[in-house]
């Protein structure tokens, strides 16, 4: 098993889940965006996205997805629920939620802000910005009575949406987060897997 990672991008999600399993894998990590700094990368994937997961003839690149095929490997199930706990549209919802609801309006405030800051560009980005912090309403309701997402344990729901909190947190948007959500942030990079994900990259990537 492979994975292809970008420091502090969407692939941490898979690096954290391969960590919180324990599985044995091959990292490699590039500079971002690698289609245009890594570009010898598109051989191996055309659209030059991150993550790319390879085992064996299986090819992966949904960060939201992998932590959840991770999961349904033999011996890896605690990190996901049975097709008929009551609470598995739950574990997908949140999954799927962090992605497509969560870290598509940050995709926007990154490139105005980071890679592509553009004065005539400001305001779109803090449009953006203010649209991300709107769409956490749901998960600060949850999290004034819950500690983690579903069955009241870590799952890779945790992860995926952890990782868009984690995005916010990168581009300066935490401060704005409510306080159990800040606190729930907290909770998860303090794990031991995130910290050897987020080290792990981070030392990775110096050697490069």
């Amino acid at each position: 098993m492979k994975l292809w990672h970008c420091v502090g991008a969407r692939s941490l999600r898979a690096l954290w889940a391969l960590e919180e399993l324990g599985m044995d894998y091959e990292l490699e990590v590039m500079p971002f965006p690698p289609r245009f700094f890594h570009r010898e990368f598109l051989e191996v994937n055309s659209l030059g996205t991150i993550p790319f997961l390879q085992d064996g003839e299986l090819t992966m690149t949904e960060s939201c997805a992998i932590p959840h095929y991770l999961a349904t490997r033999p011996g890896n199930e605690h990190l996901a629920l049975p097709v008929d706990h009551p609470e598995y549209g739950d574990l997908l919802n949140w999954s799927y939620h962090a992605d497509a609801t969560l870290t598509f309006p940050q995709t926007i405030v990154l490139r105005y802000t980071v890679l592509e800051p553009s004065e005539e560009k400001k305001a779109v980005a803090d449009d953006y910005a203010k649209w991300f912090i709107a769409r956490l309403r749901r998960l600060d309701a949850h999290l004034e009575t819950h500690d983690y997402l579903v069955d009241e344990r870590f799952t890779i729901a945790d992860i995926n949406v952890g990782y868009a909190l984690y995005l916010g947190r990168e581009i300066q948007l935490h401060d704005r987060y409510q306080p159990q959500t800040r606190a729930y942030l907290d909770r998860l990079m303090e794990r031991e897997a995130f910290r050897r994900a987020d080290a792990l990259g981070r030392s990775e990537n110096d050697n490069n």
